[in-house]
């Protein structure tokens, strides 16, 4: 598996949508957001989730539980399972976050341009996630030499060796780009 690696700051300051969903794994999914001037995410409530945020860009208010807490650039926010919540962008410009659902709330992969559009939207994690679980591969075991020393007189031919095979070129660990808007 590839996993999710990428600057998380830029990724969010790249974001241009309410919601956008970067990478879901079993047990949590990373989303960006871009709240406009005087908007919010909505008053909600996840009684089986935990939620993490954090500001990457702008200005805010976060309230838990009616209590009203200030937020700018590199505030993080935890709001626990079962917390009523509202993120706030209080600033003149776009408030850019990038938050953590555990476990996963959205589909994978899903964009929300608008407030209005998640508003209207009915998804909701249907337990597809970003990269598929894939067959445990076992390590071949390597070869080795005879190390015992011959019992006749004759001499014992060294062990031949194996050519080795060019080493394969990794692939990228970054699963998902946030260019993809």
């Amino acid at each position: 598996m590839k996993g999710f690696v990428d600057n998380i700051e830029d990724a969010a300051i790249r974001n241009s949508n309410f919601r956008q969903v970067l990478y879901t794994a079993r047990g949590l999914q990373l989303v960006v957001m871009a709240l406009e001037p005087g908007e919010d995410i909505g008053e909600e409530v996840h009684p089986d989730r935990d939620q993490y945020f954090r500001v990457e860009k702008g200005k805010g208010e976060i309230w838990i539980d009616g209590t009203k807490t200030k937020i700018r650039k590199n505030s993080a926010m935890v709001v626990p399972a079962g917390a009523r919540h509202n993120v706030l962008n209080t600033g003149g410009k776009v408030l850019r976050l990038a938050t953590i659902y555990a476990p996963p709330e959205h589909q994978d992969a899903i964009v929300h341009l608008t407030k209005a559009d998640a508003q209207a939207s009915e998804e909701h994690f249907d337990g597809t996630v970003t990269e598929p679980k894939q067959k445990s591969r076992q390590a071949k075991p390597a070869a080795t030499q005879a190390t015992a020393k011959p019992t006749s007189k004759t001499t014992a031919k060294p062990a031949a060796k194996t050519p080795r095979k060019a080493a394969a070129q990794r692939p990228s660990t970054r699963a998902r780009s946030a260019d993809t808007n």
